[in-house]
């Protein structure tokens, strides 16, 4: 507070002023000069009559108990007063600055009130020299008594003014320039330089102007007027950074969180998934790249270094210069460079990151106030190609966000107020609310934020005890330990107690919308299968372990990584495959079913049966032409679902050891052997059989002069030579002829052979002779044969 300055003298009022009498109690508007009072500008007057006093207030009306910026004198005769606003005038302007020397800036206008106090009128005058400012007192008598007046010592809030004189005459005019700064009162070309070790200093400028040095609102002084940064950026699923302020990510994309130019070489990335919901996102892991090198900080407290995991606990493991450790609470990386620090804190939901280092050091990336858009800020490479895709759903109507509010607003009361001046809870309390507002409050998100911000407190040295008794919270890492697949996250299995991985939605909503538990059937030429999503299975109550297929020995195997569980059978082990066919297709069928799955009327347990089927076409048939005395020929054939390589050689040996070369001598009637042999298929599932074989003197096996040799599968009657030794038992066909040739045409002969593959679940592939249409005998159905689609294999002869 200001205390009174008393006047008691006379004061000439200048020619050509216009008058405003006061009678009563005023608030003028002195706005067009305003007065710099000690440092305070004020642009209104409080003018009192009392009994004993006149007050003029700057800040309110005159109470003595209150504290302001006030001057008092003897109340006038009559109660009234006059007030001028007077332009700058050179003459006033020279007398001024020849009484007060201190003062350094040009009169601009000045402010004046005159009054009748006794015999005396009394003038005060305020003049305005921008950020200076000068008290006038004058008097003058209008009877035979002179009064001369005192100026007394002026005090401002209990802190003396140093530079005011206690007394001045009659006439003399004070200096009230000054500044300003928490309380105190500075005279114009004072430098104060406070306590190094908070590393501030004040300096009062010969104009009047504050100028204030120290540490900027992110340093914290480390003494000897050494100022460092010490910031905190926390990321959960919006974003506040060193500033306090606010960003939210809408999409599942990776980020840059965190770079400064004093490492050029580090920098922290984040990853944000989906959950429950798909229109919301949250951080769900951390990767610090550090001189090529990436350690990836993951849900659980898994920590792994490019694709190997690490071990760690309590103690610190350096790592490409960066120290990581792990506890309970979750996993701390701290690098260490000269004077700068930076520590990453990730327990499986949300980061905090803190810089120390010299004064001066910027923050790049979410983390800082960039100016950067979101899209400059995303690191494509580290994305998915439809990361940046937003989905909208509807409101959750189950969410009171009232009760939210009041959950987040906690922050603003104990133990958490303590700490409220240092780290401000509102931009806590807004990301919580805003979260909370549309995502449900499970998976530990209800103490998220809370735990976020005691966090915050703690590296500011604030313990907040009782903290987590009074919200029900606990410090450690919600779901320490447990590891989930990139489709899915941990969460709360029953709330406040187990924890389990969950589906996330827009992966789980590619099999809601068909009401499916898996993925479609994978069938191959000789195996099938399925699989299912072990998630899926969870959220049905399903356990994976009491699922089996036909044969109950025949069970789900569980990938441990991404905990899905997959069925299968092959021709080696069929599972109770049901194997049926008809002209068009050959059908494999088999259930996975539940433990205690009963064909009963009615049942008393959860059960569970899913169907699911391979269907293949039948086989192709395929032609075969080559000529004889060649050494062998390899061709890849694709029927059906079936994919193999056809070898075809001749022997001129029962055993077949003796290949027919392109200089071997043939003679008529030389017995020749065949073998036509296949490499890719299962001989379990299929057979081949060669359905037909000619032999023509051209390549086309259409062209004649024509010869049978194998007619259905079996040896052509007409020529006896013909002898099938193997065919429809395997994978090859064996057969011989002794040799002719054609008496019209050309030397050659090709051998043209139409294959087939049986499949032999439920089949009889080998060929019999039938007096009715041409045609297989199987147990389960009957081939009819389709039109030849030519391969040509070309043999030298």
């Amino acid at each position: 507070m200001l205390c009174p300055l008393l006047f008691l003298s006379a004061f000439i009022l200048l020619a050509g002023a216009q008058k405003q009498t006061i009678t009563k109690s005023s608030v003028l508007n002195i706005s067009s000069c305003p007065i710099t009072y000690y440092g305070q500008k004020y642009e209104q007057l409080y003018v009192n009559f009392t009994r004993q006093k006149i007050v003029f207030c700057f800040d309110h009306f005159y109470n003595p108990e209150n504290k302001g910026d006030s001057i008092v004198g003897s109340s006038p005769n009559t109660m009234t007063a006059d007030f001028d606003i007077i332009q700058a005038d050179s003459f006033l302007d020279q007398w001024i600055r020849k009484k007060i020397q201190t003062i350094q800036g040009s009169l601009r206008c000045s402010v004046q009130i005159t009054t009748q106090v006794r015999k005396s009128m009394i003038t005060l005058a305020l003049f305005n020299f921008g950020t200076e400012a000068a008290l006038s007192l004058e008097a003058y008598t209008i009877g035979p008594v002179i009064y001369t007046g005192q100026v007394s010592k002026v005090v401002i809030d209990k802190v003396e003014v140093n530079n005011i004189l206690e007394s001045y005459q009659t006439d003399d005019i004070l200096d009230i320039s000054g500044c300003r700064h928490s309380g105190t009162v500075y005279k114009p070309g004072t430098v104060v330089n406070s306590n190094p070790q908070i590393c501030s200093s004040v300096t009062c400028s010969e104009t009047a102007t504050l100028q204030t040095s120290g540490c900027g609102p992110l340093e914290h002084c480390q003494g000897n007027d050494i100022c460092m940064l010490d910031t905190t950026c926390t990321v959960t699923g919006p974003i506040i950074n060193v500033h306090g302020q606010i960003n939210s990510i809408q999409d599942r994309c990776a980020y840059s969180l965190f770079s400064t130019p004093s490492l050029p070489d580090f920098q922290v990335q984040g990853n944000f998934d989906d959950r429950r919901r798909k229109d919301v996102s949250f951080l769900d892991s951390v990767t610090l790249r550090v001189d090529g090198h990436d350690i990836h900080l993951e849900q659980g407290g898994r920590v792994q270094l490019n694709d190997s995991t690490l071990t760690l606990n309590s103690s610190s493991q350096l790592v490409h210069g960066v120290q990581l450790s792990k506890d309970q609470t979750g996993v701390t990386a701290k690098l260490s460079l000269s004077n700068l620090t930076i520590s990453v804190f990730f327990d499986g939901d949300t980061a905090q990151i803190r810089l120390e280092g010299p004064a001066g050091s910027s923050v790049e990336g979410l983390c800082g106030n960039s100016s950067r858009s979101l899209r400059d800020l995303r690191l494509s490479e580290y994305s998915s190609t439809s990361c940046e895709m937003q989905y909208s759903e509807t409101a959750d109507s189950t969410i009171n966000c009232t009760s939210v509010t009041e959950r987040c607003n906690l922050l603003k009361e104990a133990p958490f107020s303590s700490c409220n001046s240092d780290i401000d809870p509102e931009p806590y309390i807004t990301a919580c609310t805003d979260t909370l507002c549309k995502y449900p409050a499970v998976d530990g998100l209800n103490c998220q934020f809370l735990k976020a911000y005691a966090r915050a407190c703690s590296l500011h040295d604030h313990t907040l005890d009782g903290w987590t008794s009074k919200t029900g919270c606990s410090s450690e890492a919600f779901c320490q330990d447990r590891t989930c697949s990139d489709h899915e996250f941990c969460g709360e299995k029953t709330v406040g107690g187990d924890t389990r991985c969950f589906c996330r939605a827009i992966f789980a909503s590619k099999y809601q919308a068909n009401n499916s538990l898996g993925d479609p059937t994978v069938c191959k030429q000789n195996s099938a299968s399925l699989t299912l999503v072990g998630c899926l299975l969870e959220d049905k109550g399903i356990d994976y372990s009491t699922l089996h297929l036909k044969d109950p020995t025949c069970r789900g195997q569980v990938d441990e990584l991404t905990h899905m569980v997959t069925f299968s059978f092959n021709s080696s082990n069929s599972c109770g495959t049901e194997v049926t066919a008809n002209n068009s297709y050959i059908i494999y069928q088999n259930t996975i079913r539940s433990q205690n799955y009963s064909s009963d009327v009615i049942t008393r347990n959860d059960q569970v049966q899913i169907n699911f089927s391979c269907v293949h076409s039948q086989p192709n048939i395929n032609t075969a032409t080559f000529r004889i005395r060649d050494w062998s020929v390899a061709q890849h054939i694709t029927s059906g679902a079936w994919n193999y390589t056809l070898t075809i050689k001749a022997y001129t040996d029962a055993r077949r050891t003796q290949l027919v070369k392109w200089n071997t001598e043939l003679q008529l009637n030389q017995k020749i052997w065949m073998e036509l042999k296949t490499d890719g298929l299962d001989g379990n599932m299929v057979a081949l059989v060669s359905k037909s074989c000619w032999a023509t003197n051209k390549a086309s096996p259409t062209s004649t002069p024509r010869h049978d040799l194998i007619l259905n599968g079996c040896a052509n009657r007409a020529d006896r030579t013909v002898q099938v030794q193997e065919n429809g038992l395997g994978t090859s066909t064996y057969f011989s002829f002794s040799m002719f040739r054609f008496t019209v045409g050309s030397a050659d002969i090709f051998l043209h052979c139409q294959l087939h593959l049986c499949p032999k679940q439920g089949n009889n592939c080998i060929p019999t002779r039938s007096k009715a249409a041409r045609r297989y005998r199987s147990a389960s159905f009957t081939y009819e044969p389709e039109a030849p689609a030519f391969i040509s294999v070309s043999w030298t002869y």
